[in-house]
């Protein structure tokens, strides 16, 4: 794509006869001496691609292919999950009565079919299911003869006054005030652990299928009017996901009809315009095919490459598009055309391509499942552009050509007045462009100091504020002390040994040291429970509220606990959690956890106990966010690593790459001081940005380079050189950079929030890369490139 364009004292053969069919390279001679067969294959793996998509193609998400599993955090957590059943993937469910309070007959009579029907769903993890009508949540209480408990809903439970009253009596003595019910006892919670996998079929758990049976049970609840159903978790986060996956259909057209749009304006030739749209949709349906072929799923993140697929062959197939129509302009028929563009320009655009490849391929290196699905799936992309953009858009105009009047128009406006932009080459004008750039690099680097790690904001950054999950979460944030924001420290000890006093202690030192820390609002251990049950065994006298050395007090002690809170520890007493609930997920709250956790297991691990981190979703968040920071600094220096040796070897200049990759360099600068301005951190979701844009952006320099480097060898002085580079490429880069802009900035309209964030941020890598490059190479030629002598 970045080799030289048609020079202009290039003879072509005045007619088809006069063209010799055996010339060009052997690939050429392949493609263009059998077009028939070349059409048909193509229709053929259509046809085969576009059925695969249509019966195998799934939207699904899965909770372990969004953590890190090589983490130690999550093989900590992975190696002991089977212990760890309520700290894991789990739904919350917040049924609220909006006219009166939990104690309403009505009200319970909803929430237990709730309950009822929520235990029957496939991948609920039945056992550890929690609600006021769950037997598994009991009350507890000192009386003169001992203790006394059970299930908190009495089992005479009929609506009745009196049974009403024992219910409100055995709440307050269970103590779930704020956990599992409502501060303002006007909602009552449901805590449904779910199963990685579905336990009647043995397949993976079918998020959205799940999410939309919890919206059919919501519906059903709410529908009297009687209560109000919120629900968060994980799941439910996947399933309004992939439920705002189905309107990317709709953006995906639109960014299809803006590139039409574009590319008509450019070329004012419908016919070349379908052909280069229809390239790039066979090879987004390619695309498609091979990844249901294979077995892969599209998610809520890989959902998003065959836009960047389609823009990239948009953005290919303009290029090819441009070539033929100068060649036609100039009097050449339309295979012959066609023949010298490809000959010109598919060593350059393999270049490009594999460039682009780039961009994806060093996401390989994060350690994130989803992520190394979406590198893969973009990688499929791209060699599928090698063929429908190098090979097939060719062949497909060198039998419809373009129509007379744009070729006429595109020989009549390629010599087109260049002389503003020719300037950037001249001293004075190099100076005050390169000071500007050195601002804005400056200026950019010092705001992007303070660009942060993970989620800066409350609820689920990667929906919008106002959709239905934040407000839900916004509910249960207000009226549960609570929060589902769960840091989970795992004591890990021989069997039967969670119980030994020296253990206990430790781990009561480890949740006092750890709910002094701003963002905890307060830590949950066995070590509660026990001194609560020595207390009430010794008439409820404040000084025995303390851990006892005798080993029997706490073995009673903890054998008691287990019975109202069996997920303190394991059957084995071989797992303990120290649990911590924070006030929120934001990123200095997790370091500033993960750190304090991580110096008490440094020093307090032994051969009798070890403090593993970490369970719950702020812990399996921690683990996250520390990949995602390793991984932003990694995939910068690969990504920019190949972008050079690439570079090198099309243009065999040090200084050359120089010129091309610093406007790269200041846009990707800037890009990060702009996620500071909006807010933005480095996540799961935005991570690829910076990769993409560069590996895409270096596309431009390549246009405009290598026409100037070429001529610049043959003797050319730069002024002209570059003039020449604008002539041929000059309106094609100008081209690419809003056809790819605008294929991703529709992204902004999308109900997922981290789609919008990404389709605003490459759109600014796109537009300013494309800037950057029309500007910033000729001034900075002007210092390197001055003549054929540098290029040596």
């Amino acid at each position: 794509m970045h080799g030289p364009i048609a020079q202009q004292d290039e003879i072509l053969p005045g007619s088809l006869a006069q063209f010799d069919p055996s010339s060009g390279s052997r690939l050429e001679r392949l493609v263009f001496n059998h077009r028939l067969g070349m059409l048909l294959v193509c229709l053929l793996a259509t046809l085969l691609l576009g059925w695969s998509a249509a019966t195998k193609l799934r939207l699904n998400a899965s909770f372990e292919k969004m953590i890190p599993r090589s983490h130690p955090y999550i093989q900590a957590y992975l190696a002991n999950k089977v212990e760890l059943r309520g700290l894991g993937n789990a739904l919350r469910i917040v049924v609220a009565n909006p006219r009166g309070d939990i104690f309403d007959a009505q009200y319970q009579q909803t929430l237990k079919q709730l309950h009822d029907e929520l235990f029957l769903l496939p991948g609920v993890d039945r056992a550890w299911l929690k609600s006021l009508w769950a037997p598994g949540v009991r009350w507890n209480e000192v009386t003169e003869e001992g203790f006394r408990g059970g299930p908190v809903m009495p089992d005479n439970y009929d609506g009745s006054p009196r049974a009403t009253e024992q219910l409100r009596a055995n709440i307050a003595r269970a103590g779930i005030v704020g956990n599992l019910v409502g501060t303002d006892f006007k909602s009552s919670m449901l805590v449904v652990p779910l199963l990685d996998q579905d336990a009647a079929s043995g397949k993976p758990l079918d998020y959205h299928a799940l999410s939309k049976a919890i919206e059919q049970l919501r519906s059903k609840a709410e529908s009297g009017g009687a209560v109000q159903v919120h629900v968060i978790g994980f799941a439910k986060l996947v399933g309004e996901l992939i439920d705002g996956l189905y309107q990317v259909a709709l953006y995906f057209a639109l960014a299809a009809a803006v590139a039409a749009a574009i590319i008509y304006a450019y070329t004012r030739c419908l016919r070349s315009t379908v052909l280069v749209i229809a390239c790039s949709l066979v090879a987004v349906l390619w695309q498609l095919g091979l990844v249901a072929a294979l077995g892969f799923e599209l998610d809520p993140y890989s959902i998003l490459v065959p836009f960047l697929v389609f823009a990239i062959g948009v953005s290919h197939g303009a290029q090819k598009m441009n070539g033929i129509m100068q060649d036609i302009g100039r009097g050449a028929h339309r295979l012959v055309a066609a023949r010298y563009t490809f000959r010109r320009l598919f060593l350059a655009g393999l270049t490009a391509l594999l460039a682009d490849a780039v961009g994806f391929g060093v996401l390989m290196v994060i350690d994130i499942e989803v992520i190394k699905d979406l590198a893969l799936t973009a990688s499929l992309g791209v060699a599928v552009l090698i063929f429908t953009n190098l090979l097939l858009l060719p062949v497909l105009l060198s039998y419809v050509g373009v129509s007379a009047r744009a070729a006429a128009r595109e020989a009549a406006g390629s010599k087109g007045n260049w002389s503003l932009l020719e300037r950037f080459v001249e001293r004075r004008w190099a100076n005050a462009t390169l000071a500007v750039a050195a601002l804005l690099l400056l200026g950019g680097y010092a705001a992007s100091r303070h660009l942060q790690i993970g989620d800066l904001d409350p609820g689920a950054p990667e929906l919008r504020a106002d959709s239905r999950y934040n407000r839900d979460n916004a509910y249960v944030t207000g009226h549960y002390t609570l929060s589902s924001d769960t840091f989970a420290v795992m004591v890990k000890t021989p069997p039967e040994a969670c119980l030994k006093y020296e253990t206990l202690i430790e781990a009561d030192r480890l949740a006092w040291q750890l709910q002094q820390l701003p963002g905890v609002q307060t830590t949950v251990a066995l070590t509660n429970a026990v001194r609560q049950i020595t207390a009430g065994s010794n008439e409820g006298a404040p000084k025995w509220l303390t851990l006892t050395r005798n080993q029997d007090v706490l073995n009673y002690a903890a054998q008691q606990a287990s019975v109202n809170n069996p997920d303190l520890f394991n059957t084995a007493c071989s797992v303990m959690p120290v649990i911590v609930y924070l006030s929120d997920h934001r990123a200095d709250t997790l370091a500033r956890v993960s750190a304090a956790a991580e110096g008490f297991a440094r020093e307090h691990s032994g051969a009798e106990r070890q403090f593993l981190l970490a369970a719950g979703s702020a812990g399996i968040e921690a683990a996250t966010n520390e990949v995602v920071k390793k991984a932003w600094t990694q995939m910068l220096l690969l990504v920019y690593g190949a972008v050079i040796v690439l570079s090198f070897i099309t243009f065999r200049s040090w200084r050359a790459v120089v010129v091309a990759v610093v406007p790269l360099v200041i846009t990707s600068v800037l890009c990060e001081a702009l996620m500071v301005a909006l807010g933005i951190g480095v996540k799961v979701a935005t991570l690829p940005v910076i990769a993409l844009g560069v590996g895409i952006g270096i596309d431009y320099a390549l246009y405009l380079l290598s026409v100037q480097l070429a001529q610049q060898r043959l003797g050319v002085p730069l002024r002209e050189a570059y003039r020449r580079s604008l002539q041929f490429t000059g309106k094609v880069v100008v081209l690419v950079g809003v056809t790819l802009a605008a294929g991703v900035a529709t992204w902004a309209l999308s109900p997922i929030k981290f789609q919008a964030d990404m389709g605003i941020l490459l759109a600014f890598m796109f537009i300013w890369n494309m800037v950057g490059a029309v500007l910033l190479i000729p001034a900075l030629s002007h210092w390197l490139l001055p003549g054929a002598k540098a290029l040596r």
